[in-house]
């Protein structure tokens, strides 16, 4: 079956530069005319962003009349680097953010290979050049990724912008990197944990830095703004959407529709925090000891998505990197084809379709059930990281 697949790859990748153009280009076709663009998300970010320079960035919601008004939700800082977004006429900002979140994402793809082909001892050749094309071309059509672009979201640049920084070399570079990212949305922050657990306690120390550079910057454009933030609307995941939504793929979404209300910070969450983190560690130090950093790097990232509060589907893009791993790292095709097929058969926009309201928490148990896709195969895979790094080890020893 391996080689099968590999063979049929190998045939593909004589074609990947076209395959990516018609892939590029169907996708163009299906979005239509840029002035139908909904990217209500970028609208958002476009609208509202310049209120941080009259201190009112949380003050002024953009309507949305299908379900509740849209409020910035990110700290004073990602305000201040939308900006020039914000100085683009509507038309030319979505154009320039999907083209330039369609280069993020075949960064992301280019970032992951890279490091697996280095694993594999190989240099970073045409070959893997091509697999990145290629691989590029089948993301571009998973749902984390059309439903970044669907709304614009900022997932596909700030993801592909930590990884890089955290993969890097040089201890500034990374540090700083990841810092910068935490003060444009603190989800990143997640990473630090992989710095302590390689060891890389400058990389820390320069992401703490980093992000008190962030906080300076953002109290000195708008002080009433910062301090309204970080004092008073931090940790409102009810202000960012709908907790009990299908559309949360968080720990605390799946439960909380199991359960039929938001069991917030309750024993049920911290019971699967527990679970979720002793999985992590077990993973982390099993790839610290194989030396394989994207597996240390996806676990953490995995981590991170399970315990939010809030982790849309659209914020699972750390599964385009996983996929590749299982691929041609751990060689495990069976989960990455898990992984595809989830990803890839839009099943969070049947269970959105099936619910009544983004704001009703119970619902039938079999949609329930299902709601638990992505944290339930998040958990599967960390759970699966240590054995499949042993079954490497065991085949590289016997080469």
């Amino acid at each position: 079956m391996v080689e099968l697949v590999r063979a049929a790859e190998s045939r593909a990748l004589r074609f990947a530069p076209l395959v990516l153009g018609l892939s590029l280009a169907v996708y163009a076709w299906t979005l239509g005319n840029p002035a139908n663009w909904g990217m209500i998300d970028l609208k958002v970010y476009w609208s509202l962003a310049p209120n941080v320079l009259s201190d009112q960035l949380y003050d002024v919601n953009m309507p949305f009349t299908a379900d509740f008004p849209l409020p910035f939700t990110y700290p004073p800082f990602a305000a201040m680097v939308f900006l020039p977004v914000s100085a683009l006429p509507w038309l030319a900002a979505r154009i320039v953010w999907q083209v330039l979140s369609v280069l993020c994402l075949w960064w992301l793809v280019r970032t992951a290979l890279k490091l697996l082909a280095a694993k594999a001892d190989q240099p970073y050749d045409v070959t893997w050049s091509r697999r990145a094309l290629l691989w590029t071309a089948v993301a571009l059509w998973c749902e984390p990724v059309r439903k970044t672009l669907d709304f614009g979201q900022i997932n596909l640049v700030l993801v592909a912008g930590v990884f890089a920084a955290v993969v890097s070399a040089r201890q500034a570079v990374a540090g700083l990197g990841v810092g910068a990212g935490i003060g444009m949305k603190l989800t990143p922050g997640i990473s630090v944990l992989y710095f302590l657990a390689t060891r890389r306690f400058a990389a820390a120390a320069w992401s703490a830095a980093g992000f008190a550079i962030t906080v300076a910057l953002g109290f000195l454009v708008s002080a009433p703004d910062s301090w309204r933030y970080w004092f008073e609307l931090l940790g409102a995941a009810d202000r960012v959407g709908p907790v009990g939504s299908a559309i949360n793929q968080s720990l605390r979404g799946a439960l909380s529709r199991s359960f039929g209300y938001d069991v917030e910070m309750s024993w049920p969450w911290l019971l699967a925090v527990a679970v979720s983190a002793a999985l992590t560690w077990f993973a982390v130090r099993a790839a610290v000891r194989a030396g394989d950093q994207l597996a240390a790097v996806l676990a953490v990232q995995f981590f991170g998505l399970l315990i939010s509060p809030i982790s849309w589907s659209h914020h699972w893009l750390w599964v385009i990197p996983l996929v590749l791993w299982l691929a041609y790292g751990a060689r495990h095709l069976a989960l990455a084809v898990a992984w595809v097929v989830v990803t890839g058969s839009d099943v969070i926009t049947f269970l959105i379709n099936q619910q009544p309201s983004i704001w009703d928490i119970p619902r039938p148990w079999p949609l329930a059930a299902l709601g638990w896709v992505y944290p339930a195969l998040g958990l599967l895979t960390l759970a699966a990281v240590p054995r499949l790094l042993r079954v490497g080890r065991r085949a590289e020893v016997a080469l």
